[in-house]
């Protein structure tokens, strides 16, 4: 496995691979397939914004083909008060590629792409609190459980809660 910062070349790669999480997962995202179908292919290349200052990243991992098998993605707090926080989004692997360990290794791309950057020190994420595996893999990386939102995605008339975790990245004083 290859993991590498996206770009926009890997846009339609990207955006194929995240209509599939949303249309197999749709309880894991609060945002649905359909909606995401309709964005241009100008969106997908500038989420994937080349600029080494981008408050805005996608790690993606390659298999052996250099096929796109998994994705995570970082946003950076851009406000001078909040610039210590890192959120986590969009963490998915194929389902082909699952229970081998790729998503711990991704997550530790991640987190090591995140510490890299000037003034990181924590990092957050949601996850539906009835992703069991999602969680466990989170809390075995360090991730603790700081609260639930009730009522948080709204999905085939039932409502669904994200459990927020958070993780330090660097030590905290």
């Amino acid at each position: 496995m290859k993991f590498e910062r996206l770009n926009p070349t890997h846009a339609p790669a990207y955006r194929a691979i995240t209509l599939e999480a949303l249309a197999l997962h749709p309880d894991a995202y609060t945002s649905s397939a359909a909606e995401r179908a309709t964005r241009p292919a100008s969106w997908w290349e500038a989420r994937l914004n080349p600029d080494p200052a981008s408050n805005e990243i996608v790690l993606g991992a390659f298999d052996d083909g250099g096929a796109l098998v998994g994705t995570a993605g970082l946003s950076f707090e851009a406000r001078e008060k909040g610039r210590h926080k890192v959120t986590l989004f969009g963490m998915y692997i194929t389902p082909r590629c699952r229970r081998a360990g790729l998503g711990a290794q991704l997550l530790d791309a991640v987190l090591d792409f995140a510490a890299s950057r000037p003034h990181a020190k924590i990092i957050q994420l949601t996850v539906t609190e009835e992703n069991a595996a999602a969680r466990s893999l989170y809390q075995r990386l360090g991730f603790a459980v700081f609260g639930v939102e009730p009522y948080a995605i709204a999905l085939d008339g039932r409502y669904l809660a994200k459990v927020h975790m958070w993780r330090a990245l660097a030590d905290l004083d």
